[in-house]
């Protein structure tokens, strides 16, 4: 059992330290990505499952489910990359989280006051958008309405859903295969910052959209 646990250790230590650091221009700080992240901790888990029959199954169950979370981290961190570089500038925030990534699209690049019409002036951006989606095209796609919470609660859900369905709409129309779409409206009732603010409720006013790998589905 000291070997097996030994032997975990091991290759995650080996995992981080072989050539995973990763300089991140966007803060430019150097990290370790979060392929060789899950992968080691995969191999760990793995292993520690295995180590309950043999040594050989052990080692096997490391090496393998170490890659599968390697290959799931690794491809969504070159979807990241693709993301952040078509993006850049845009006004929409790319937000990493685990293996899925959010994007978050500001009301005011998106809509006009109270409309639910996508802008022309966002149709660049959201063909960037379906160009990475289509490159990348193992990944899945909720895209989210939210408001503030001025006005009454019932038209904020309908707007919110109204909005969500514009912005995957047009994405279907730039060749986003629409079993990979799904539509949800939250009105008010997901706020990221204070509706007491005005600057709080213009952060509220948005549409998210998150990308999954299609593994997790």
């Amino acid at each position: 059992m000291k070997l097996i646990h030994k032997f975990a250790a091991s290759a995650m230590t080996l995992a981080i330290l072989s050539g995973c650091q990763t300089y991140d221009p966007y803060t430019g700080e150097s990290k370790v990505s979060n392929a060789t992240t899950f992968g080691a901790i995969g191999a760990v888990v793995c292993g520690a499952i295995g180590s309950r029959k043999s040594s050989k199954r052990a080692r096997n169950a490391a090496v393998g489910c170490g890659l599968i979370g390697m290959g799931i981290g690794a491809y969504m961190d070159a979807q990241e990359k693709k993301l952040r570089q078509e993006l850049e500038g845009t006004g929409v925030r790319v937000v990493r989280e685990g293996d899925n990534i959010r994007l978050i699209m500001p009301n005011s690049i998106t809509f006009g006051v109270d409309r639910s019409e996508v802008q022309s002036s966002v149709y660049s951006t959201l063909n960037s958008v379906a160009k990475v989606l289509e490159e990348f095209n193992e990944s899945v796609l909720l895209v989210a309405g939210h408001t503030d919470s001025s006005g009454a609660e019932s038209y904020n859900f309908e707007l919110s859903v109204k909005r969500a369905s514009s912005v995957a709409s047009y994405l279907r129309q730039r060749g986003v295969a629409a079993e990979r779409l799904k539509v949800r409206g939250f009105g008010e009732t997901a706020p990221i910052a204070s509706n007491s603010t005005s600057q709080g409720r213009a952060e509220n006013r948005r549409v998210e959209l998150l990308i999954e790998p299609k593994a997790q589905q």
